[in-house]
């Protein structure tokens, strides 16, 4: 197939890109070599953003007021001209015209281009069409944009583009901002559920010598003077349970956590997750949080308890239904493990119904295989999925009536898991045997089994109070709470595979 049409093509629209890039730049050098230089300006006194204005003109009508911020459209009329200025908060219009400003400066102003970021000082009316403007008195250019902004109609529509370029997509795309700023409503509603609560916001290190708290691959790094490896963590669990031996009765901790994992619409490799964990406290308490703390936060961000994602209505209004992983599992599949009491009976099961089946697997492990392959998917309200079996869950206690299980629970909702929390195992000897089991999958080819750390073993021994823990995935539920069909939508910077100017091939395959 002969692409030299489409080469010639595509060469002219870098040609002509390059023309209009080089005319910007060419007007900065004017405007420099006039003693113009827009880059010496150091500060700008604004007096309003776009919506005092607007929400407020009957009481700012006829007022002078200093504003500051992008030209996104300018319509130039002979002596006269509209431009639409945005500023953090939104958009105003301003009417420039050439016998108040004077002609020097409106010369200039024509000149200026989409994309600059001038302030306007004038005094607010109503346009003859209705509409709130400022009357300029005096322009300024603050900062010349040598850059070309996405055309108005078409916007930024590349996925990838956007990612990359976040600072152009929350330029060109306001309902992006808008979703970061319900970030920060739903982290702000967070932060005061737990604080109301007597819950203290504490800070944990987040390079680590044992990557621990989570079956997980860490990030690897090396420390030049103690010459160790040190690990980005995974969790912040280990951490925030020593806090709760030395006294600390109920502690939180929000920030990143590092796993070096495969990408999706659901998994970033570095991500923001919230712990908690309450001294005297079980999983049932942990439950309680769980509903009371995610249904808050989406009253608090969309005003409602019940949000549509993507089409599908989800009620997060407590109390939310509970299924034990076993009688999840009996719902979907038909198998009843009740009935099943060893490891040879559950792998015979388990390779009837297709399960994969790796070295070493047991009866808990097989569980929680069949609830992953055929219960997670069912689980679009929100739901507590409880008692895992004590082989996937190394650091939670044993359940008292069947100690084959654990107090614990997963928060499922959207089929994706928001929460993951259990009554803490505090018995230091049952610890150290669970550590030896991971140590034992680790030997047989985990690389996500955890590594026994023996410092928090000897925290144990101090005596760690009876005590509940919860983990929340904040990022996920942000991403239901602002309908965001992707991870990547609700992070400012997510992260992207470097682009190699040699080769075409994006990182969007890894969205499955």
């Amino acid at each position: 197939m002969n692409n030299n049409g489409q080469n010639n093509g595509e060469s002219e629209v870098i040609e002509n890109l390059s023309e209009v890039l080089q005319v910007r730049r060419d007007k900065l050098s004017e405007l420099q070599d006039n003693g113009r230089d827009p880059f010496k300006e150091t500060r700008y006194d604004r007096t309003h953003f776009s919506n005092e204005i607007k929400d407020n003109f009957d009481e700012l009508e006829g007022q002078a007021a200093k504003i500051a911020g992008r030209i996104m459209s300018k319509r130039i009329q002979g002596k006269a001209g509209f431009i639409d200025i945005q500023d953090q908060n939104g958009r105003i219009q301003s009417y420039i015209r050439k016998d108040t400003i004077g002609e020097e400066d409106y010369d200039y102003f024509k000149k200026y281009d989409i994309g600059d970021i001038i302030g306007i000082e004038g005094d607010i009316f109503r346009t003859q069409k209705g509409e709130i403007s400022i009357k300029a008195k005096n322009v300024v250019l603050l900062s010349k944009s040598l850059q070309i902004l996405p055309e108005k109609y078409h916007g930024l529509k590349d996925h990838e583009l956007r990612y990359r370029q976040r600072y152009v997509d929350l330029i060109v795309n306001p309902e992006v901002k808008q979703a970061f700023l319900s970030r920060t409503k739903a982290l702000k509603a967070l932060r005061s559920f737990l604080d109301e609560r007597g819950f203290l916001e504490v800070e944990t290190p987040i390079l680590n010598t044992i990557a621990g708290g989570a079956n997980a691959k860490p990030f690897v790094t090396h420390h030049n003077t103690l010459d160790i490896p040190m690990y980005l963590r995974i969790a912040n669990e280990l951490y925030l349970k020593r806090l709760i031996v030395g006294g600390f009765d109920k502690v939180y901790e929000m920030g990143r956590m590092f796993r070096n994992e495969g990408m999706s619409i659901k998994h970033n490799p570095e991500y923001t997750a919230m712990e908690l964990y309450q001294a005297y406290g079980d999983y049932t308490d942990m439950m309680d949080i769980t509903e009371n703390l995610i249904s808050h936060m989406a009253k608090e961000t969309t005003g409602s308890m019940v949000i549509n994602y993507q089409g599908t209505e989800i009620d997060f209004t407590p109390p939310w239904k509970k299924m034990t992983m076993e009688d999840c599992v009996k719902t979907y599949t038909g198998v009843d493990f009740s009935t099943i009491n060893t490891d040879e009976e559950a792998l015979a099961v388990a390779q009837e119904k297709g399960i994969e089946i790796t070295p070493g697997m047991r009866r808990g492990e097989i569980i929680n295989a069949f609830f992953e392959e055929f219960g997670e998917d069912k689980l679009i309200q929100p739901t507590f999925i409880t008692h895992h079996p004590v082989e996937v869950s190394p650091l939670s206690k044993r359940n008292a009536e069947d100690p084959r299980r654990t107090d614990r629970f997963e928060a499922f909702a959207n089929k994706w898991e928001l929460a993951n929390a259990f009554s803490e195992l505090n018995d230091p000897i049952d610890q150290r045997d669970r550590f030896m089991d991971q140590e034992r999958k680790r030997e047989l080819g985990d690389d996500e089994a955890f590594e026994t750390d023996e410092d928090f073993l000897n925290a144990l021994e101090v005596g760690l109070p009876p005590t509940g823990g919860l983990g929340v995935g904040i990022d996920r539920v942000i991403m239901l709470l602002t309908n965001s069909p992707s991870i990547r939508d609700v992070l400012l910077f997510p992260t992207m595979k470097p682009i190699d100017n040699n080769n075409n091939d994006n990182d969007n395959d890894d969205e499955k």
